[in-house]
């Protein structure tokens, strides 16, 4: 049995893109991920990300335009919850070198 914040390394699980933004701890609402992704501001494999919908899981690149910064991520993992900071790092790979 997994615990309710298990952080899941099923490959084919996917999450909407909205929820693991704020899963991820990425932004600090849902609402500013909808709207981030709403507004073009977010990428999916080089792809302009067009619903807040849209099923993102382990392996897919985020490039997410931050209001200071662009923050390039690789998920590794979906969350059942939003969890703590250092537990929702575990979600994704920082790839800003």
């Amino acid at each position: 049995m997994r615990s309710p914040n298990a952080v899941s390394a099923i490959a084919c699980e996917r999450q909407r893109l909205d929820k693991w933004l704020w899963f991820a701890r990425l932004v600090k609402t849902r609402r500013e991920a909808v709207w981030l992704v709403e507004e073009g501001f977010v990428r999916i494999d080089a792809r302009r990300a067009e619903i807040p919908a849209k099923q993102v899981g382990p392996g897919d690149v985020l490039t997410i335009a931050l209001e200071r910064r662009v923050r390039v991520v690789r998920i590794l993992g979906i969350a059942e919850r939003r969890s703590p900071s250092r537990e929702a790092r575990a979600l994704f790979e920082d790839l800003e070198a």
